[in-house]
């Protein structure tokens, strides 16, 4: 009687980790599904978004990104749709893995994040960056520049970078960029 009556209040009322379960499982038949999944994709997405919502979070449906950890939920995670993440990865709460889509910028592109990494809360990787295996990337670190394997990303003091000429700040979509020739892509 009483299990009976706790599953009933789980259904109603998950725990945060039930619901991110659930997300995980609900991804997976999203971008894997098969037979009566393939049918049932649209609300699979419809109900990731709601949950994705909930959060303020943003994980596109890609299969490049693997399954990570998240100890703190989904709160505020942002991850590209061009990212690459490897398997065995750990994400704190507000980390942004984001791509670079500015016409006039040197690191173009999406960031490619390898096995077992961890990324502390706040970090920003930005960028056709590489992450290597096993590494550490601390709380509040932005990451613009390649990282070696087996190593620590600290966060150092930040610097202003004046330029000559005004910048091109023109905001282009993810599928936009994948949309134009290579040439144009990397500068």
């Amino acid at each position: 009687m009483w299990e009976l009556l706790r599953k009933i209040k789980r259904f109603f009322f998950p725990t945060q980790g039930m619901v991110v379960d659930r997300f995980w499982r609900r991804r997976g038949k999203i971008v894997d599904g098969r037979g009566v999944h393939r049918a049932l994709r649209p609300l699979y997405i419809l109900k990731n978004q709601r949950v994705m919502g909930k959060f303020n979070a943003d994980i596109a449906n890609s299969p490049s990104i693997s399954r990570f950890r998240t100890p703190h939920g989904l709160s505020g995670i942002f991850i590209s749709a061009g990212a690459v993440i490897g398997p065995g990865c750990t994400v704190l709460q507000q980390v942004t893995v984001g791509s670079n889509t500015f016409p006039d910028s040197r690191g173009t592109g999406a960031p490619r994040i390898g096995k077992n990494v961890f990324i502390g809360a706040g970090a920003k990787i930005i960028g056709g960056v590489t992450v290597g295996d096993n590494v550490r990337v601390g709380a509040n670190c932005v990451v613009t520049s390649d990282v070696p394997d087996n190593a620590t990303v600290v966060l150092p003091a930040p610097r202003v970078i004046p330029h000559d000429t005004p910048r091109d700040n023109t905001y282009v979509t993810w599928d936009d960029y994948e949309a134009r020739p290579e040439g144009l892509r990397a500068r």
